[in-house]
């Protein structure tokens, strides 16, 4: 096998590309095949559509389906649609069942049951299990393509079990047991399989200690757990009852799926749902705009806060001068303390109960945080309209960082009170509500201070 690299990578694309363009099918199969699937993968993305439509035909429809399932979702669409439908067929049916059901999930539900109809009838069935779960639950998440044994059989007759349905599953790290009634009673890791006589019985040295998710448990607990414990895969039961399993490969997918979801909630931008690279220029419009135009509106509260302030302002020039930077330390301020309670009550790293101490503590800092800006800010009031300007720079600082980092830190905890995501508690949202209550301290201590 050929490892991609940065001193390779260009000169095997060329010759791979130069083997399709001169139909060469015997050199294109020689260096693409010696590939990892994963160099596979980022060659076929690289490639034309007319470039593509020859290696579906030098690809078998096995050799194709290894690639195709790790493929991205948007990637898999535009390339399913190129495929001819016995080749597509074909290559469903050397997919695992998992991946099969995630991709027709996504499809309209007549193209669906088209391939669900001209697939393996067992294996079309096995699909139609897994669709029937919710999205992002663990049934949706799971794969039948598992291991199992018998309580009651011997070490012997399991590696005897292995050799044969072993290949065709997803993995043989855990060994899962049952009893006669299906329910899940035991776990068996692969080391202890071996280790042991090959005429004890499996009940005698299996571990009872196992730790199983439930169908319906949501698809962020299972990576949770599956981090926690450390597992290559974990278990999926009803009422006790082994259904499936769910491996590390597809946890890890669940974690990147959900930490882009905060990222773009925390930027207030609508899931994508495909590559940023092949989004178009009017469908990131679309999911960019709504929460733009809100907080446009939502930004008027602070130019009406302005306004009535107009008399003081018209009456002390310089003020205006300290207003960005003001507004911006609060929302700055506002948008750190938001970032850090979002990614720890994501981790679980803090719970709601937390809060007033968090409180307390945020304070404290705010506080220290707020002074040292303002010793630096007074300075430059001092220079540019005198002693008074400076003092109320300087309170105005301290104020603004402060309420501007406690609103930062308690949106993400009052969300989480109302089964919303923290996330939504975005640096665009704070940054605006700072402003708004920035302007309003700011002006407020000016009038005050300015008017003694």
């Amino acid at each position: 096998m050929v490892i991609l690299n940065q001193q390779n990578r260009q000169e095997y694309r060329v010759e791979i590309i130069e083997a399709i363009h001169t139909q060469n099918l015997e050199a294109f199969r020689e260096l693409f095949l010696e590939l990892h699937p994963t160099d596979q993968i980022e060659i076929m993305i690289s490639l034309d559509k007319k470039q593509r439509t020859v290696v579906y035909k030098y690809l078998s429809a096995g050799e194709f389906a290894e690639i195709f399932q790790g493929l991205e979702l948007s990637r898999q669409k535009q390339f399913f649609a190129e495929l001819q439908q016995n080749y597509a067929i074909d290559m469903l049916n050397q997919m695992s069942f998992d991946d099969i059901a995630d991709f027709l999930a996504e499809l309209p539900v007549a193209t669906k049951e088209l391939f669900l109809s001209k697939m393996n009838r067992a294996d079309a069935q096995e699909v139609l299990h897994l669709l029937k779960y919710p999205e992002q639950t663990a049934g949706a998440l799971m794969t039948t393509e598992f291991i199992y044994v018998k309580e009651k059989e011997t070490v012997s007759e399991v590696i005897e079990h292995l050799r044969k349905e072993g290949p065709d599953a997803e993995t043989i790290y855990y060994i899962y047991v049952v009893n006669e009634q299906f329910d899940l009673v035991g776990v068996l890791s692969i080391r202890d399989l071996i280790v042991s006589p090959v005429e004890r019985c499996i009940e005698e040295i299996m571990s009872t200690r196992v730790v199983f998710v439930d169908v319906n448990t949501d698809q962020k607990e299972v990576a949770d757990v599956i981090k926690k414990y450390d597992f290559f895969a974990v278990p999926v039961t009803v009422q006790g009852k082994l259904v499936g399993i769910i491996t590390v490969d597809d946890a890890l997918d669940v974690v990147d799926e959900e930490v882009t979801e905060d990222f773009h909630k925390m930027a207030t931008v609508s899931k994508l749902g495909k590559s940023l690279k092949d989004a178009g220029v009017f469908f990131l419009y679309r999911k960019r705009i709504s929460w733009l135009v809100l907080l446009v509106f939502f930004n008027i509260f602070s130019g009406a806060g302005i306004a009535f302030f107009e008399d003081t302002i018209a009456a002390h020039i310089a003020l205006v001068f300290f207003l960005p930077l003001l507004v911006d330390s609060g929302g700055n301020a506002g948008s750190q303390s938001a970032t850090l309670m979002i990614r720890a009550l994501a981790t679980g790293e803090i719970r709601m109960r937390d809060w007033a101490k968090l409180f307390a503590k945020e304070i404290s800092v705010a506080l220290l945080l707020g002074i040292t800006m303002a010793l630096a800010v007074s300075m430059i009031g001092f220079y540019r309209g005198g002693i008074e300007i400076a003092i109320v720079v300087a309170l105005s600082m301290i104020l603004v960082v402060i309420v501007g980092s406690l609103i930062g830190m308690s949106l993400p905890f009052l969300l989480s009170r109302i089964n919303q995501d923290p996330a939504t508690a975005s640096a665009p949202l704070i940054t605006s509500l700072a402003d708004m209550i920035g302007v309003l301290i700011y002006f407020s201590i000016a009038a005050w201070f300015l008017g003694l």
